[in-house]
């Protein structure tokens, strides 16, 4: 039963987010993105493009820091400084406001770890933000 409202809620998720214009570097408020590195045959990048990334786009975490993708094996889009390159795939990267690196997670374990992991770097990120603001 759960897996059939999971996958209703999939469904549902898929058909808004294909209704809706996609912007590939899309921005939120604080400037914050999520940048999701993949690699043609990752069976993650499959799994969580499938069963995540239509949710993700009408989540909270997907306002707060819109998702973009790159291919781990060409050039970062233009505008991003990244800590190190990554080499696993699925990595998920939030991007600052200046293009630059702020936390990554590499891999993808599923969305029990994905939801609250995102969800805190999103947060520590914002109050970063937030606190250089009032400096």
């Amino acid at each position: 039963m759960l897996n059939s409202l999971r996958q209703c809620a999939v469904w549902i998720a898929a058909s808004i987010f294909l209704a809706l214009p996609t912007l590939a570097a899309a921005q939120s408020e604080t400037g914050l993105r999520l940048l999701m590195m993949e690699q043609a045959g990752c069976a993650y990048c499959v799994a969580f493009n499938r069963d995540i990334a239509p949710i993700y786009e009408i989540s909270s975490e997907g306002a707060a820091a819109p998702l973009f993708h790159a291919d781990l094996r060409k050039d970062l889009p233009e505008g991003i400084t990244l800590a190190s390159r990554p080499f696993v795939t699925p990595t998920f990267i939030l991007i600052g406001p200046d293009g630059h690196e702020i936390s990554r997670m590499t891999g993808f374990p599923g969305e029990d770890f994905f939801w609250p992991y995102i969800a805190q770097m999103i947060a520590d990120a914002q109050e970063t933000l937030s606190q250089s603001a009032l400096n």
